[in-house]
């Protein structure tokens, strides 16, 4: 099964990825606004072949509701099943790892909301074999 995990940001998206029971970072997308998002997502995850879930984090409040309403539309475009999985901590979790593996500041910084795409994805994947 493929699985593709995102940390959806305004302006920055982290995506990661898996085909089996370990989430990757894969990279983090820029974008202008919601339907760039729309856009560059659902070429990404078509150009993955069959992807069966989607995991994207969400958080409380309005954010949660903008989240919600974005996954409708992601789900629409590509026909994945969305699931949501919470992402307190998924951040600052991600940057801690990060700087235990080593990685150059300037790379953690790049990457850090891919990193914490993968954490959610994890913990998601996680739960599915419990």
């Amino acid at each position: 099964m493929k699985f593709v995990g995102i940390d959806y940001g305004l302006k920055k998206i982290g995506i990661a990825v898996s085909e089996g029971n370990l989430a990757e970072p894969l990279m983090v997308m820029n974008v202008k606004d919601e339907d760039d998002a729309i856009n560059k997502l659902t070429n990404l995850i078509k150009s993955f072949g069959n992807v069966n879930e989607i995991v994207i984090g969400i958080s409380e409040g309005e954010m949660a509701s903008r989240i919600r309403k974005f996954a409708r539309r992601l789900q629409h475009g590509t026909s994945s099943k969305v699931k949501f999985r919470d992402e307190t901590l998924s951040t600052y979790e991600a940057q801690k790892l990060s700087i235990e593996s080593g990685k150059k500041q300037k790379k953690r910084r790049a990457m850090k909301d891919a990193y914490a795409a993968a954490i959610i994805l994890q913990n998601y994947l996680d739960a599915q074999i419990k």
